[in-house]
C-alpha cells in the first residue's frame, strides 16, 4: 500500500427509506463485523494510520514514559470504614492494575487482599473488574468481570475467609450484586442480549443453580433501564427504572427478601426523582412541580405515593440541586450556582447550617464516598485545573479538616505556581453567555500563534468541571492552551441548560462550540492556524457537526469513539443504547425529530468542501458508539473531501468504549492523540 494512497472503502449504496425521504448509504456495509472485507478495511486504515504517524512513534513513546512518570506507580486510595472493616485500593510497581484489600477493625491490622487484578488480568487484552459488593456479615463478595470491553460482567462469588470462588456464576450482568441481610439472597441486573439494556432484576439464592435463578422484575418499557441497590440506612432494597425524562422506584425490606417489592410512586413521563431513606422517611429528590432545578421533599415510610410528598427544600431558580449525602446528624447538599460547585452541610435538628469556604474562581468540588452512617466526619475531594486533587476529611461537627491524600506529580518538575487558570465568557450569536475553563503556562504568550485545544461534551446534562490532569501537562509545558467549553447541553449553569441544548435545540450545543472558538480567536488568544478541537462519544458527535459547519476555524480535531451516524443509529432499535436515548436526542420514527436530526447529523451532512486535519478513534468491541460508525464516516470524509489535510482513523481491534484497560496502557493512547497535536504544531523534539 502506497502511504499516498489511503484505504478506499468500496461502495455498495443502500435506500434507507422513511418519511417518504431516501437516503443512500454507501457504507452501510461496514457494519458487519463478521465480514472479512470489513476487518480489512479497519486493518488498512490501521496501517495507513502507522505509516503516516510513523516519524512521532518515537515521540509518542517519551510522551508515554513521561506521562508515566509523573504517576506515582504503587499509589493507594484513601481507606474507607464500613462494617467495622476499612477498605482501600491500592496499586504496586509495574503493574496495570489495582489491588483491592481491607484491614479488620483498624488499618493497623494484617492487610487481606480481597481481588489481585493484576493476576486476574493476565491472559487477557482487556480486563475489568465490576463493582464489589461485601455481604453484610463480611464473608462473601460478590464481583463482576469484563474481558471483552462490552461491559457485560460474569457475576461471580468469593468467599473472604477462605479465597475460594463459589461456583455461582452469572453471565451478561452489570457488574456487582446487592446482599439481602440473610447474607445468603443475591440481587442483580442482567441484559438485553442484544440491546445490552439492562433490563431483568433477578434473586440468587446461594447454593442453588444460576438457573434457578428468580426474576424479579422486568422492565419492558425499552426506553428505560433498571438497576438495584440498597440504602445507605441499610434498612431497604431499592430498585431503579430510569429513562433520560422519567423515574420510577420499588422498595422491599432487606430483611426481607422473599417478599414483594413495592412501588414507592408510579412513574410519570417527566417526573424525575431519587430516593434517600433516613429514620421514619423517605427524602426525595425531584423535578415534581416544574422544579426545574430540583427539590426536595420527604414522605413517611407508609404512605410514599407522590401525592404525600411535603416540600423539605424549595426549587430556586438559580440554584441546581444536585445530591444530597444523609448521616446521623447531619446531611449534605450538592449543589451549583452560576456554574460552581457548593457544599452545603445541614444539622437535622436545624441548629446549625454552612457552606464548605471555597475562594477559587473555577475548581471542582464534590462529596466523595461516605458509605458510614453513622460518622461526623464527610469526605469531600477538591482540585482544579492547576491544583492537584486533594481527598480531605472534614469533621462537620467541629469544622476541623485534615487533608488525607494530596495527588502526588512525580518528576520534580511541576509547581502549581506555573499555571493560571481563569474562566472567561463567551458570548453565543443567541446572546447567552457561555463560560470556559482555561489553564496554561504563564510563560505561554497569548497571541494568533498560540495553539489551543477545546474540549467539550455537551449531552445528557453530564458536565464536565474543571479538573486537575497530569496527563495533560505535557501539551501545557509544550506552549498549548487548554480550553474546556462549558456549553449548553451540560449542566453546568442549571438544568435550563442542558433542556436548551438537545432534542429540537441541539443545534445550541454545536454552535455554542462554535461561538467560543471564535471568541477565543478574536481575543488574539488563537488563530484558525493554531485552534484545535477534541471530543469523545457524544463529544464526537459535536466534533463532527462543528467541521460540517465551521471547518475554517480549526486546524485539526480529534474525535474519540464519535456518534456521528445519529439518523441511522436513532432508527435501529437494535443497537445498544438507541431506544433509552429519544428523550435526548428525539424519535427519528416522528417526522420532525427526523428531519431535524438529520439536518445536524455528522455523517449526512459530509460535502465536498475542505476539512481540518482529522484523527478519529474507535474500537472494535464498543458497544456504545459502534466502531462502524467512525467507519463509514471517515470513509465518506475520504471520499468527499476536497483537501490535502490528514485523516487518520485508528480502531483498537481489543478494546471498546473506554479503550485500554490497563491505568498505564490506556497513556499510550493519549500519546498519539498529544503526538497528532503537537506534530501539526511542530512541536515534536
Amino acid at each position: 500500500m502506497s502511504i499516498k494512497h489511503p484505504p478506499k472503502a468500496k461502495k455498495i449504496p443502500k435506500e434507507l427509506v422513511i418519511h417518504n425521504d431516501v437516503r443512500v448509504d454507501d457504507y452501510y456495509w461496514l457494519n458487519e463485523k463478521e465480514n472479512k472485507d470489513v476487518i480489512s478495511y479497519l486493518e488498512a486504515e490501521n496501517d495507513y494510520y502507522n505509516a503516516l504517524t510513523g516519524h512521532t512513534k518515537d515521540f509518542q513513546e517519551s510522551l508515554f514514559q513521561e506521562m508515566k512518570g509523573r504517576i506515582k506507580e504503587d499509589d493507594s486510595s484513601v481507606p474507607y470504614k464500613l462494617n467495622d472493616y476499612w477498605y482501600s485500593t491500592r496499586y504496586v510497581i509495574g503493574g496495570e492494575y489495582p489491588l483491592y484489600s481491607r484491614f479488620k477493625h483498624s488499618l493497623e491490622a494484617t492487610e487481606e487482599i480481597m481481588f489481585n487484578c493484576n493476576d486476574m488480568a493476565k491472559g487477557h487484552d482487556y480486563f475489568s473488574l465490576g463493582g464489589i459488593a461485601i455481604s453484610p456479615d463480611n464473608k462473601l463478595a460478590a464481583f463482576g468481570v469484563d474481558t471483552v470491553s462490552r461491559r457485560q460482567y460474569t457475576l461471580q462469588i468469593k468467599n473472604l475467609e477462605t479465597g475460594a470462588i463459589l461456583e455461582d456464576k452469572i453471565e451478561n450482568t452489570t457488574g456487582g450484586g446487592v446482599w439481602a441481610n440473610d447474607n445468603e439472597t443475591l440481587f442483580y441486573t442482567r441484559k438485553d442480549p442484544v440491546t445490552l439494556r439492562s433490563d431483568k432484576i433477578y434473586k440468587h439464592k446461594l447454593g442453588t443453580p444460576t438457573s434457578d435463578d428468580v426474576l424479579i422484575f422486568h422492565e419492558k418499557d425499552d426506553t428505560f433501564s433498571t438497576f438495584i441497590y440498597r440504602t445507605k440506612s441499610k434498612k431497604y432494597l431499592v430498585i431503579g427504572s430510569f429513562s433520560t425524562l422519567t423515574s420510577e422506584f420499588q422498595i422491599l425490606s432487606t430483611d426481607n427478601p422473599d417478599g414483594k417489592f413495592e412501588v414507592f410512586s408510579p412513574r410519570v413521563r417527566g417526573l424525575e426523582y431519587t430516593i434517600f431513606h433516613y429514620e421514619d422517611s423517605f427524602y426525595i429528590l425531584t423535578n415534581k412541580d416544574k422544579a426545574e432545578n430540583f427539590k426536595l421533599m420527604r414522605t413517611s415510610e407508609e404512605k410514599t405515593y407522590s401525592e404525600h410528598w411535603i416540600e423539605f427544600i424549595p426549587h430556586r431558580q438559580e440554584v441546581l440541586l444536585e445530591d444530597i449525602d444523609i448521616f446521623k446528624e447531619y446531611y449534605v447538599l450538592s449543589e451549583r450556582e452560576n456554574g460552581l460547585n457548593k457544599i452545603r452541610i445541614v444539622r437535622w435538628d436545624g441548629a446549625e447550617e454552612y457552606f464548605l469556604p471555597f475562594k477559587s474562581e473555577t475548581y471542582t468540588a464534590y462529596v466523595g464516598s461516605n458509605p458510614d452512617f453513622d460518622t461526623e466526619i464527610l469526605r469531600y475531594s477538591y482540585n482544579s485545573m492547576t491544583t492537584p486533587s486533594s481527598v480531605i476529611d472534614f469533621n462537620m461537627r467541629t469544622k476541623a479538616k485534615e487533608v488525607k491524600k494530596e495527588q502526588e506529580v512525580l518528576g520534580g518538575k511541576f509547581d502549581k505556581e506555573n499555571y493560571k487558570e481563569l474562566r472567561l465568557w463567551a458570548t453565543a450569536r443567541d446572546g447567552e453567555k457561555i463560560p470556559m475553563s482555561v489553564v496554561y503556562r504563564k510563560d505561554t504568550i497569548l497571541n494568533k500563534d498560540t495553539p489551543i485545544l477545546q474540549y467539550a461534551y455537551g449531552s445528557y446534562g453530564s458536565t464536565i468541571d474543571p479538573y486537575f490532569s497530569t496527563v495533560r501537562l505535557s501539551l501545557l509545558d509544550r506552549g498549548f492552551v487548554f480550553a474546556i467549553a462549558h456549553i449548553r447541553g451540560g449542566e453546568y449553569l442549571g438544568r435550563r441548560w442542558y433542556e436548551t441544548g438537545k432534542l429540537l435545540k441541539k443545534k445550541n450545543t454545536f454552535t455554542d462550540f462554535i461561538d467560543c472558538s471564535k471568541y477565543l480567536i478574536e481575543q488574539n488568544m488563537t488563530s484558525a492556524n493554531h485552534l484545535y478541537a477534541m471530543g469523545g462519544s457524544a463529544g464526537g458527535l459535536l466534533m463532527g457537526a462543528i467541521i460540517n459547519m465551521q471547518p475554517d476555524i480549526y486546524n485539526g480535531i480529534i474525535a474519540a469513539v464519535p456518534f456521528v451516524d445519529v439518523v441511522t443509529t436513532m432508527l435501529d432499535d437494535s443497537i445498544p443504547l438507541t431506544t433509552g436515548e429519544y428523550d435526548e436526542w428525539g424519535n427519528p420514527n416522528e417526522k420532525e425529530y427526523y428531519e431535524y436530526m438529520k439536518s445536524y447529523s455528522p455523517y449526512d451532512n459530509v460535502i465536498a468542501q475542505e476539512y481540518p486535519n482529522m484523527l478519529v478513534t474507535t474500537g472494535l468491541h464498543d458497544s456504545q458508539v459502534q466502531y462502524f460508525e467512525p467507519a463509514k464516516w471517515v470513509a465518506k470524509l475520504r471520499e468527499l473531501k476536497t483537501d490535502n489535510h490528514l485523516l487518520l482513523l485508528n480502531t483498537n481491534m481489543e478494546a471498546g468504549h473506554g479503550g485500554a484497560s490497563g491505568r498505564f496502557e490506556s497513556l499510550r493512547e493519549v500519546a498519539k492523540e498529544y503526538a497528532f497535536l503537537l506534530d501539526l504544531e511542530g512541536k515534536i523534539a
